[in-house]
């Protein structure tokens, strides 16, 4: 592979050499460029000169993955993630990576961070380097994703995230709504009947179907819904001891608490303590608090008695949007597909 590029005006950063310019400096088509390179075809000897030499000349540098990728074979696979430190996404990657590898493939890992120009520059980073397919996690919940741009790089495309962006996309995703009725549900069975919802911020499309499915849950088995219940407050163990110190002082009736994050949940702890109370075991006794959590991690192995987590597995989440990916490559069917994994509950 031939890996020169020419450089642009000063100040600029380096400029890469089109295929169409090496046909124009070669004085031949786009076509026969293509045939030349690919070694396809009957093309004279003087012909393959002139094209060999733009391309030195020109410093065009061969996309070999690119060609891969128009042909489908690609062997690699583009993953791109707000945040690689993030406990959920970590267990996200290593579930896609396992079954990725399992089928033959490599993966291409980019973190966009926050920016919106940065998801968008991993994305066209990603389809220059002919990568087969991208699974990406939007870089917030609340994300425009414009599908229509997406499918423009002509590439298979799965949705990776806490919850539906409800675009023309392929996704993979749990499903908040159940996580949050079953977390609500097990509460009210273990005898609790005034159960406050604690964490995530009310523009989050996740923390709207979590509380919806808790609210669905109060209603169905007629237990008091209070709003001043719900309350918001950022990921992290010490804006949730806050919160949860205040809630308990303003409504020291409550007897358990639902958390939006794993943070949120080991930080409770702090905050039922600092008004003189304990976390106990799941079933209400006496003054002792119970507190359920979504998506454990391992500081919340720490917490004694343990805390009830409803998790949706991200791993199995990585793993089934590897072999969505994987079926796009194999079949001509061009229809969104929409996968949920499903909640299961656990001690952390």
């Amino acid at each position: 592979m031939i890996k020169r590029f020419t450089k642009a005006k000063k100040g600029n950063l380096l400029k890469k050499v089109t295929i169409t310019e090496v046909a124009e400096h070669a004085g031949v088509s786009v076509t026969t460029v293509s045939m030349v390179l690919g070694n396809k075809g009957r093309i004279s000897p003087d012909t393959i000169e002139k094209v060999n030499n733009a391309v030195v000349e020109l410093g065009y540098v061969k996309n070999r993955s690119a060609a891969n990728l128009r042909s489908n074979s690609s062997e690699i696979i583009g993953l791109i993630l707000k945040d690689i430190s993030d406990p959920y996404y970590a267990q996200v990657a290593a579930g896609l990576c396992e079954e990725t590898e399992k089928q033959g493939y490599m993966v291409f890992l980019a973190q966009s961070g926050e920016s919106d120009e940065k998801f968008e520059q991993c994305m066209l980073t990603m389809a220059r380097q002919g990568v087969g397919g991208i699974a990406f996690c939007p870089n917030n919940e609340n994300q425009h994703v414009n599908a229509d741009a997406l499918k423009a790089h002509k590439l298979p495309m799965v949705c990776i995230s806490r919850a539906s962006l409800n675009q023309q996309i392929d996704y993979v995703g749990p499903d908040n709504a159940s996580a949050a009725k079953m977390a609500t549900e097990h509460l009210i069975n273990q005898g609790h009947r005034r159960i406050a919802y604690v964490g995530g911020k009310s523009s989050s499309l996740c923390r709207a179907e979590r509380v919806g499915g808790y609210c669905s849950t109060l209603m169905q088995f007629g237990l008091p819904l209070k709003p001043e219940w719900v309350i918001e407050c950022d990921a992290g163990q010490a804006p949730a001891a806050d919160a949860v110190q205040v809630l308990l002082a303003t409504h020291p009736q409550i007897t358990a608490v639902l958390c939006h994050y794993s943070s949120t949940a080991v930080g409770a702890v702090q905050g039922i303590a600092r008004v003189g109370r304990s976390v106990g075991e799941d079933i209400f006794i006496g003054k002792q608090l119970s507190i359920v959590g979504f998506d454990a991690v391992q500081d919340a192995e720490l917490t004694d008695p343990p805390i009830t987590f409803v998790n949706s597995d991200a791993k199995e989440i990585g793993r089934q949007a590897a072999k969505r990916l994987i079926e796009q490559f194999e079949e001509s069917d061009t229809n969104p597909r929409k996968v949920i994994v499903a909640p299961t509950l656990t001690n952390a």
